[in-house]
């Protein structure tokens, strides 16, 4: 089959190789796994992870939506912060409300009705190295900190969610950070029926140390006799999907470049905001170019990477790991096309599950 590009190419088979990893996880250390997705939210590959995760967390109220009626499972609602006119809805698609701040709770506690009630904890540690996404940065709003404020609120919660790694792919910063979350928090864990302990914990890697791994997520769980959940959005996808661009030009000023009918901005924004490169694989031979985006923006830029052969209008790239935060975060800008999203069956056949129109980019403004 031959598609037009751009589009994104969800592979099962390399999405099955975290799957599995995830299935491990909650036989070996019994703990629950939900999708983030805020990370990943392709609903049309759903019938495969539902089979291997227990259920979804969100972000907002449409994301509580999209995983009750397209994941199913368990659907566990958090948002920074709740709108009144928002609450009943959320209620009515969750199992779980997991609220941000003790402010929160109170407001909508008894709009809550049944549903179990959680509140975000903040360790005031995390693994981020990068300001915007580190979740304990100075000032932060996500969470509460201070155990004196928490516990007059503790009986009249079900549970809690910590939420402070980030693409950490080091189980002995994992270690230490939860010692530190059981020392400051300790207290209050063995009140609660469940802990959720977020995503950002890349144990999907490759030579990540599972079973011991394992072996502390089932003691934490055991000392304080919770159900623990986590929350993969990245270890769910990671090398599971790629983005397909075609060469449009190719020009030279001091370097050779690669001009492409796709764009990060568009389509790979996290490459701008945490100033990143794509990854091209095999990324080896004698002629290198920096690939770029046809957008205006001028640092519209996917990496400098190395081919065999001298790149010419109408050759294919495959840019790798194009599945975290890119589907649910692409846009208009410019008007450039779309992706289309494309998805590798089992069986190696192609099945197109979403493309994009003019009417699409045109209904998208007023």
């Amino acid at each position: 089959m031959k598609l037009q590009t751009p589009y994104y190419l969800i592979d099962k088979g390399a999405l099955m190789r975290n799957l599995r990893v995830i299935e491990r996880v909650r036989e070996h250390s019994g703990a629950k796994a939900l999708l983030a997705l805020k990370c990943f939210a392709t609903w049309s590959v759903f019938d495969l992870m539902r089979e291997y995760m227990d259920g979804t967390t969100s972000s907002s109220l449409f994301e509580v939506r999209l995983g009750r009626e397209t994941f199913g499972g368990e659907t566990h609602a958090y948002s920074v912060a709740f709108a009144d006119h928002e609450i009943d809805a959320v209620v009515a698609n969750a199992d779980k409300i997991i609220f941000n701040s003790i402010g929160q709770l109170e407001r909508f506690a008894d709009r809550a009705g049944a549903l179990a009630r959680g509140l975000r904890l903040n360790p005031g540690v995390s693994s981020s190295d990068f300001d915007l996404a580190d979740p304990a940065r100075p000032f932060s709003r996500l969470g509460e900190w201070d155990p004196e404020k928490i516990a007059p609120v503790v009986d009249e919660l079900d549970g809690f969610m910590i939420h402070n790694n980030c693409e950490n792919a080091d189980f002995g910063l994992f270690d230490r950070m939860l010692g530190q979350i059981e020392n400051r928090f300790g207290a209050f864990l063995s009140k609660v029926d469940w802990v959720s302990l977020g995503g950002g914990i890349h144990f999907t890697g490759e030579g990540y140390p599972l079973e011991l791994f394992c072996e502390r997520l089932k003691a934490f769980s055991q000392r304080f006799g919770v159900q623990v959940y986590l929350e993969p959005g990245e270890a769910a996808v990671t090398r599971s999907t790629t983005l397909e661009v075609t060469v449009l030009d190719t020009l030279h000023n001091g370097k050779d470049l690669a001009i492409v009918d796709s764009s990060t901005e568009a389509h790979m924004l996290d490459l701008l905001i945490y100033r990143q490169s794509a990854k091209v694989s095999p990324d080896k031979g004698p002629h290198r170019y920096m690939v770029c985006g046809k957008s205006c923006l001028a640092g519209d830029i996917f990496g400098e990477f190395s081919f065999e052969a001298p790149l010419k209008p109408g050759d294919r790239i495959s840019i790798n790991d194009a599945a975290g935060y890119t589907m649910v975060k692409k846009n208009w800008f410019n008007g450039v096309h779309m992706p289309s999203i494309v998805v590798r069956e089992l069986d190696g056949s192609l099945r197109v599950a979403r493309e994009f129109s003019f009417e699409d980019y045109k209904s998208s403004l007023s």
